[in-house]
């Protein structure tokens, strides 16, 4: 039962991250193909990849990869920052325009999660808290 309703729940984050992506994708120049979205959200979602490690977390050769990032870099959604160790390696931070198509869906999952926890106690949250840090560390998919 309750795996049923954890399935549902991602089933659900899936379907409404899925809505956001394909609301910012539009059919003007400058506007991101619905790869490009994805490729976006990956590389937010990694936390500032290299080209490197984005290719190798969605399993694609560095020249498919580097494709992306420069289509991406081109239309201003992501930046290559020259690393102060290595020039060599450049991670790919998303920019403001990215976040102003993307992040509005992290307030509309805050204010559900804070809403749905005022019916439970302290004890329920701490429960739900050791329930959700538990599944995180089993389903760590980044390489």
């Amino acid at each position: 039962m309750l795996d049923d309703s954890v399935v549902r729940l991602f089933h659900k984050f899936r379907l409404d991250s899925y809505r956001q992506l394909f609301r910012v994708i539009r059919e003007k120049d400058g506007s991101l193909s619905a790869t490009e979205a994805f490729s976006a959200d990956i590389i937010h979602l990694l936390g500032r990849p290299t080209v490197t490690q984005f290719a190798d977390a969605i399993g694609i050769s560095q020249p498919n990869a580097s494709y992306k990032v420069t289509s991406l870099v081109t239309k201003g959604y992501l930046e290559r920052v020259c690393s102060d160790d290595d020039h060599r390696e450049a991670p790919l931070p998303v920019t403001r325009k990215f976040l102003d198509y993307y992040g509005r869906q992290l307030p509309d999952m805050k204010s559900a999660v804070t809403s749905a926890l005022t019916s439970f106690t302290e004890q329920e949250i701490e429960l739900m808290t050791r329930l959700f840090h538990k599944l995180n560390r089993h389903l760590i998919t980044q390489p």
